[in-house]
């Protein structure tokens, strides 16, 4: 990886191996997101990981929340080491820094906040799956911290097709710039200069 020369990272978002086995479309998601992942690194760009995790018999899980709640008894029976794996083609350089949360949103119960303030990172591209879960959540308490957010509408995925369209075609242009990973690509080579 090159020297970090900007002040915008890649956000890679539950990444997992776990994860991706049962999304349709995950081959083609993973070859879209190491082509994102090679082009920052080549051009000084961070790539973040972001997974999701939790302590053994998930203490982290309150009854109180619904979601969490509904599958603690399963993440309790998984091998936390080998859950919050990261899909292998995929995997951080050594340098790469890989964060934990426990919620959806990238940022809840992370020290995400302070590597990008430490990192001078003002600028968040999104990448992940679920759509409708980390990349949603993440978008909106990333916008109420006054980041600026590309989201990669074509690195993210979601279990329903149509809840990916509509949040990326209808919500997330509120407060993100929404673009392929193609698109972005291009766009950084475009404003190099000669």
């Amino acid at each position: 990886m090159k020297e970090q020369r900007t002040n915008t990272a890649l956000l890679v978002m539950d990444m997992q191996e776990q994860m991706l086995k049962g999304l349709p479309q995950g081959g083609p998601l993973i070859e879209r997101t190491a082509k994102a992942i090679s082009d920052a690194r080549n051009n000084g760009v961070p790539v973040i990981y972001v997974i999701v995790g939790f302590r053994k018999g998930t203490p982290e899980i309150s009854s109180r929340n619904k979601t969490f709640s509904a599958r603690a008894a399963f993440l309790r029976e998984q091998d936390m080491e080998q859950w919050m794996k990261i899909e292998p083609q995929l995997a951080p350089a050594e340098n790469e820094a890989v964060v934990v949360k426990r919620r959806y949103s990238a940022f809840t119960g992370s020290d995400l906040e302070v590597l990008l303030r430490g990192m001078n990172i003002h600028h968040l591209v999104l990448s992940g799956v679920v759509t409708s879960g980390v990349v949603l959540s993440t978008l909106r308490e990333a916008a109420d911290k006054d980041f600026q957010l590309t989201v990669l509408s074509d690195a993210c995925l979601d279990r329903d097709p149509e809840v990916h369209t509509f949040l990326m075609e209808k919500i997330f242009p509120q407060q993100a710039e929404v673009t392929t990973v193609e698109a972005w690509i291009n766009s950084k080579q475009e404003n190099q200069p000669a």
